[in-house]
């Protein structure tokens, strides 16, 4: 009889722990994503969640000011993904800090833009005057690229896509490149002849890219908004369904319709991603 009893204990419990196993199962499906944004695709990442909701996805938007980068907060471990950077930045961001943060899925691209309140044509912008770019090297690099296209400069021979006053090989206007805060792009245009802005940036001013008086193509390679996460999550199924929900035609049709063509929704196969080193090359 005792021994009968000892076997019907080890039956209860082996049950107890299979019923514990499924719950912790259960629990790790159902773990709630926590996403690192940035304010401008606020409005997509909300209608994100609401999609990945009817998926079974649980997300929690993690909203994060400029005085916070969303790869450091990544590293940190106290999101598991965050979009709010396109390719390049975050190349310069892993050379800078021996980091491996790997992009999972591409979102948008929000072509750059050159406004002004004092000029309606960039062919009027005047010899001597003032262009505020912002002050991050990526972006900084990719305003001179810009400006190149523009037909205003041009940069050295093998351009590395990186910023900075040395990276002007031709300056027929003798324009005086200002770099300031992305933040504050919109503010300084009252104070130079042109402002270069990025387009979430410009979202935020209530800025539409037909507003602008030039801006770059919509195949900026170097520039497509990606999903990243770090090198040991990049094959977690939870963050691949999350990819797949942004990817859809729900969400595309979504961003074209409330962006107005500020945001072009775009899909790149993650090797591609990975494998961006774009030409700069002077034209």
């Amino acid at each position: 009889m005792k021994k009968i009893a000892i076997l019907f204990l080890l039956v209860i419990l082996a049950a107890v722990g299979a019923v514990g196993c499924g719950k912790a199962d259960e629990a790790s499906t159902s773990k709630t994503l926590k996403i690192g944004i940035r304010g401008s695709e606020s409005r997509t990442w909300d209608f994100v969640k609401e999609q990945a909701q009817k998926e079974g996805l649980s997300i929690e938007l993690v909203q994060l000011n400029a005085n916070v980068n969303p790869n450091t907060v990544l590293l940190e471990g106290d999101i598991d993904a965050n979009a709010f950077q396109h390719v390049a930045f975050l190349d310069q961001f892993n050379q800078k800090n021996n980091s491996e943060i790997v992009p999972i899925g591409s979102t948008i691209i929000a072509p750059l833009g050159i406004y002004s309140d004092k000029y309606k044509k960039i062919e009027e912008i005047p010899d001597n005057a003032k262009i505020a770019v912002p002050n991050d090297d990526s972006n900084w690099g990719r305003s001179l690229v810009l400006l190149q296209e523009a037909g205003l400069i041009k940069v050295v021979d093998n351009f590395d896509g990186f910023g900075g006053a040395d990276k002007i090989k031709e300056n027929p206007k003798h324009l005086e490149i200002v770099p300031v805060d992305g933040a504050t792009t919109p503010r300084v245009m009252k104070d130079v002849a042109a402002s270069i802005i990025n387009n979430g940036v410009a979202v935020e001013a209530g800025f539409l890219l037909k507003d602008s008086i030039f801006h770059e193509s919509n195949t900026a390679k170097p520039y497509i908004n990606i999903i990243a996460t770090t090198k040991q999550n990049e094959n977690r199924e939870d963050l691949k369904k999350l990819v797949q929900i942004y990817q859809s035609k729900e969400v595309s049709d979504f961003i074209t319709e409330t962006y107005k063509g500020n945001y072009i929704p775009t899909q790149v196969k993650v090797e591609d991603l990975k494998n961006f080193k774009s030409a700069y090359a002077s034209k």
